[in-house]
């Protein structure tokens, strides 16, 4: 958790990577909980205007909340939150994520859509939010380095073969 703006405004980190493996005979029970304790600390720490970073990265498949929690989520919280959320920046979108997003934009209201933000890198972040204080968990800064070498390697074998730069410029 960090805060941006004149206004001390929250911005609220949350890494998927934490979360419970689905495999855990009390899953579901773990992750209602963890809902609620969500809940109750954004209706402590949002008086105004807040932010939820949403790190996706370096999390496998068997802990992604499925689409069902998530719904729960929405649909729970508070007028005032969702009124108050400014943006809800994913960082490390996977495929999953994108298509989940893309599959329930007819069933979220087109204000909440507008707020969803996609960032590849931290580097995309930094220039969003003021990261001075925000803690980003060392996995997910691994998991973007090694992100980064891929990309500028893809990128340095496109440049080097002469068929694919002619791609790249068109």
């Amino acid at each position: 958790t960090g805060y941006y703006g004149d206004g001390l405004n929250a911005i609220i980190v949350f890494a998927a990577c934490f979360l419970p493996d689905s495999s855990r005979t009390d899953y579901n029970y773990v992750m209602e909980n963890l809902f609620l304790y969500v809940i109750s600390t954004l209706e402590l720490m949002v008086a105004e205007d807040y932010m939820i970073v949403y790190l996706n990265g370096a999390t496998p498949r068997r802990r992604m909340p499925g689409l069902g929690w998530m719904k729960k989520c929405y649909q729970m919280i508070d007028r005032r939150l969702r009124k108050n959320l400014k943006s809800f920046i994913i960082v490390h979108p996977s495929w999953f994520i994108r298509t989940i997003l893309a599959v329930t934009r007819p069933f979220i209201s087109s204000k909440f859509s507008s707020k969803i933000k996609y960032v590849s890198t931290l580097a995309e972040l930094r220039e969003m939010i003021p990261m001075e204080y925000v803690h980003i968990p060392d996995s997910i800064v691994k998991y973007d380095e090694e992100k980064c070498i891929k990309r500028r390697m893809r990128t340095s074998c496109l440049s080097n073969d002469p068929e694919m730069a002619s791609v790249e410029q068109e």
